[in-house]
């Protein structure tokens, strides 16, 4: 088997350009699909049942797309149809979702128009993100490998900034904020649209650039490690008994991490959900979707994931200093529930900025730490593709049994949105809470 070569930086950094494209379309759901359907006219106890489609298309559309392009060969490589198909997918879905209320339909066939384009616009989010891992697998040695998903997480935080930011920096260059009750407005739209521009242009960018290896060099390359790999897939699929056997014998940490897993992705699922709803509350002191200071604090929200994603980068760079990982993991969830406990006592916009900083010490842990725990219990037994795999649910699984409990949650609090960030506050200590149990290995 030949030693993959080493590629210049420009290669390593086209391999993952596309990735910056399809983040913004991914920011751009995660901070406005509430603000939408509040828009829209949807109930707040009923805002979460919308954020079940995400994690369940994750957890569908991720493991297909890497099955099927395993096994596929075109003279345009393997994993970039699945990346051009799923991004121009997404452009058509872009430029549908946000005029679900300009259409004339009535309310209930505006939401419905809605969240069925928030269903293709998961999966084809999802279908195009997943060929940008599987690119540097592919083509880049182990050597390179680091720098590569550096760099793929730098364009990342980047697209995510950027996506974040767009409705706040159209309303601020004139475009308008406000639109008729159960419209969305133009500064939306217009954000929509532009992210959809900038991910067509970066995976076309990718596609003209990056050059897969035909299949005789990719076997020169990886030997038989696909014929094993496709060979083991078959077997589970096969005999699903085969997964249910590798997590009976799964290490404990593995269900340990998962446990923390559960309360870290419940908090951040209700965060996505409700934050609009929170600060237009805390800070503009409105609950009305139609009314201006509400999508002014839709805007805002924006500017404050951008600095969540900020504070994620700096505390991020701060974890490799810390020695006892399972202190660093700890103390990072609890930073976080701080930063959630403040959001509903903090009355001034720019103030937020404190508890949005310490939510992304929170966020560049469970980025880090539960694949550090989980690959380092899995030395030694195997079946590595296979558990990372299962592992993943342990992110989509939360997420979906969160938002079909947000509404309850909801009423229980006083159906109060900003008081659902104290109970995103109170299920990462819980999170931190289940550390202790952990075994470092």
């Amino acid at each position: 088997m030949k030693q993959k070569p080493n590629l210049p930086f420009w290669s390593l950094w086209n391999l993952s350009f596309g990735f910056f494209g399809v983040q913004i379309a991914y920011a751009l759901q995660s901070a406005n699909i509430s603000r939408i359907f509040a828009t829209l006219g949807a109930d707040p106890h009923n805002l979460s049942y919308f954020w079940i489609l995400p994690p369940l298309m994750g957890i569908l559309v991720q493991p297909i797309v890497g099955s099927l392009s395993d096994k596929t060969w075109t003279r345009f490589g393997r994993r970039i149809p699945y990346l051009f198909i799923g991004a121009t997918v997404a452009v058509l879905v872009m430029c549908l979702l946000p005029n679900a209320g300009s259409l004339g339909l009535a309310v209930s066939a505006a939401m419905m128009f809605g969240l069925i384009a928030l269903m293709f616009l998961d999966t084809s989010i999802n279908m195009a993100m997943q060929p940008f891992k599987m690119l540097v697998g592919d083509m880049v040695n182990e050597e390179q490998k680091a720098k590569a998903y550096s760099i793929q997480s730098f364009l990342c935080n980047a697209g995510s900034v950027a996506g974040f930011l767009l409705p706040f920096i159209f309303t601020f260059i004139g475009i308008s904020n406000v639109a008729e009750k159960g419209v969305v407005p133009d500064s939306v739209i217009w954000s929509f649209y532009i992210g959809a521009a900038i991910l067509i242009l970066c995976v076309i960018y990718t596609t003209l650039k990056v050059k897969e290896w035909n299949p005789k060099e990719y076997a020169e390359y990886n030997g038989n490690s696909e014929k094993s790999e496709n060979s083991e897939h078959s077997e589970n699929s096969e005999n699903s008994g085969n997964w249910i056997t590798l997590l009976r014998k799964a290490p404990s940490t593995f269900w340990k991490v998962g446990l923390v897993q559960f309360f870290c992705w419940a908090a951040f699922l209700y965060m996505w959900n409700y934050t609009t709803g929170a600060i237009a509350e805390t800070v503009w002191n409105t609950t009305d979707p139609a009314c201006e200071d509400f999508q002014t604090a839709g805007n805002w929200v924006g500017v404050l994931f951008a600095v969540q994603a900020i504070g994620s980068v700096i505390w991020a760079a701060v974890l490799p200093q810390l020695k006892n990982i399972k202190v660093a993991y700890a103390v990072s969830l609890i930073i976080g529930a701080v930063g959630f406990a403040l959001v509903p006592y903090i009355h001034d916009a720019y103030l937020q900025f404190i508890p949005f900083l310490l939510i992304g010490c929170a966020w560049a842990a469970m980025l880090a730490m539960p694949f550090t725990f989980v690959t380092n219990a899995l030395q030694g037994y195997g079946h590595m593709g296979a558990y990372l795999g299962l592992f993943n649910g342990t992110i989509c699984i939360p997420q979906i049994i969160a938002a079909l409990c947000g509404g309850i949650v909801l009423s229980l609090v006083g159906s109060h949105q900003s008081t659902m960030m104290i109970v995103s506050g109170v299920l990462l200590v819980a999170g931190a809470a289940c550390v202790t149990v952990i075994r470092q290995k």
